[in-house]
């Protein structure tokens, strides 16, 4: 069993279905899956970030506040396809996700109508179904579970890279063999001229490639924050992290692989 964020027809229903052979249990809210992670109920698959929204705030947080490890990352192409039951240019609202939102804001910015923010694709798809004169922008799978028809498609700022990844989640360590990538949590627990510089310094002198970082307020003031890092994978990882024990205090999320994630039929 895997965990999942629903309800169904979200992109991560669609990748638990395409990746992971058992069932799938939907949760409604990404914090629901953290929990239950945590608890030993069943890994989860989460978003972590968007090649054009950026980072997605409840894993991040989900990250901070849970005791869980990342055990693989997989890649997946992201397209939103507009659903009404009237033309383009009688639709009088629109429902969309936040971060469906983001992905899309041209062309919603070109269709000049009020935006209804929604908690999922289904949720949109619910919302346009009881509204007239409206539409949606929803996945492919959404538009199918609820019979909805396209009215345009690939309507995403960038069609042929608009991509999101996920990532596993577990309340043990991954196996870590043939790994390719390493996550860290790290709080500096202070704010002092060159922290950062010395940081990401542990690195670059090893040849450790950061692939990401981000910050994300530590909850203690203005101006205090925990820095997300992800790196290549390399054999100088373990004495990187020697090193950094002497800077900041950190958190290891684990080293891991990319899944394959298989074509939809």
């Amino acid at each position: 069993m895997i965990l999942a964020l629903g309800p169904e027809g979200t992109f991560s229903h669609e990748l638990a279905v395409r990746v992971f052979p058992g069932p799938v249990t939907l949760l409604p809210t990404i914090s629901g899956i953290f929990s239950q992670v945590e608890a030993g109920v069943s890994d989860g698959i989460v978003p972590i970030e968007n090649s054009e929204a950026g980072g997605v705030g409840p894993t991040l947080d989900g990250l901070l506040q849970h005791d869980v490890y990342i055990t693989a990352e997989l890649f997946m192409p992201i397209h939103h396809h507009l659903v009404a039951r009237v033309p383009p240019e009688a639709i009088e609202v629109l429902y969309a996700h936040p971060q469906t939102h983001e992905q899309c804001s041209r062309f919603i910015d070109n269709l000049g109508v009020p935006v209804i923010h929604t908690s999922s694709n289904a949720a949109s798809a619910e919302a346009m179904a009881g509204s007239p004169n409206s539409g949606a922008i929803v996945s492919r799978m959404t538009a199918g579970l609820h019979q909805l028809p396209l009215i345009r498609e690939h309507v995403e700022n960038n069609p042929s890279n608009n991509i999101t990844r996920f990532v596993v989640i577990s309340n043990r360590r991954g196996e870590e063999r043939n790994c390719t990538k390493c996550s860290i949590l790290v709080d500096p627990e202070q704010d002092r001229a060159g922290l950062l510089y010395e940081l990401l310094g542990i690195f670059a002198t090893r040849n450790i490639s950061l692939t990401r970082i981000e910050s994300r307020p530590s909850k203690r003031g203005m101006g205090r924050y925990i820095f997300f890092m992800d790196t290549e994978y390399t054999p100088a990882w373990d004495d990187a992290l020697l090193a950094l024990r002497e800077k900041a205090r950190f958190r290891e999320l684990g080293c891991y692989r990319e899944l394959k994630v298989p074509a939809w039929t």
